[in-house]
């Protein structure tokens, strides 16, 4: 029987990504996002390149009321599911404007909690499955430039942790991913250091090679564990006077 991969947030580049990586190895796609018209195309070059059923389905993240209703619409419940649903948000507005702070929570915290919770909820029932979180690492620490942004990924991997702990003795397989700089549209016109920045095709097959390997938490590029030890290591007195 054909595996099936449900990719959340699937307009993205790192989600592109990922369908195409997951399809290439026989998966079908399930591809799911807000204007799910909008991803026809996508749909339709997959199908073409790799020769796998390709279906859309319009997702809302902060519409956490119709998650149930969403995972019942599903052709048939994805073997793996992976959620690649996020927003920067701009730090500025987010610290005068509570309704664009609320967006970023809800938005890289919330709603992909929830849908993941009910998702794991379900391959319990059923026996098997893999839940795959895109986080951060910028949730690794707070920090001045992004911190609310970085606090609502740190409570998603906070949550992923968690559901990891609760499922570990099950078959659901439960993994945090945390890419670092990513070279996308999001980051388009930012001044990114190449040796910390991966591409989206790189994240796609360090989430890949993480299933297959049975990983817990994956930084995409090795370096970034290294560079958030020592910042998550810094004395509070000294982390007051950096400027991250």
């Amino acid at each position: 029987m054909t595996a099936t991969v449900l990719i959340l947030g699937a307009r993205s580049d790192i989600a592109r990504a990922c369908a195409h990586r997951y399809a290439q190895e026989g998966y079908d796609v399930q591809l799911a996002a807000r204007d799910a018209a909008t991803l026809d195309a996508d749909a339709q070059d997959l199908r073409l390149r790799h020769r796998v059923a390709v279906s859309t389905h319009e997702f809302d993240v902060l519409d956490t009321a119709g998650f149930a209703a969403f995972l019942d619409s599903l052709p048939v419940l994805p073997d793996t599911a992976i959620c690649a649903v996020g927003v920067m948000g701009d730090q500025v507005a987010s610290q005068t404007d509570p309704a664009a702070a609320a967006r970023v929570m809800r938005t890289n915290f919330e709603g992909p909690a929830l849908i993941l919770e009910q998702l794991a909820a379900r391959f319990e029932t059923r026996g098997h499955g893999a839940v795959i979180g895109i986080s951060s690492v910028a949730g690794d620490r707070g920090r001045a430039s992004n911190y609310v942004y970085g606090a609502a990924k740190a409570g998603f991997t906070a949550y992923l942790s968690g559901l990891r702990n609760r499922l570990s003795r099950s078959q659901v397989q439960v993994i945090t991913v945390k890419p670092g700089f990513v070279a996308t549209r999001m980051t388009e016109g930012m001044d990114l250091n190449p040796r910390l920045t991966a591409t989206p095709q790189a994240v796609a097959h360090a989430i890949w090679r993480a299933q297959r390997k049975q990983r817990d938490i994956v930084y995409v590029k090795p370096v970034w564990r290294l560079v958030m030890t020592v910042i998550r290591t810094l004395p509070e007195v000294v982390f007051k006077r950096t400027r991250l």
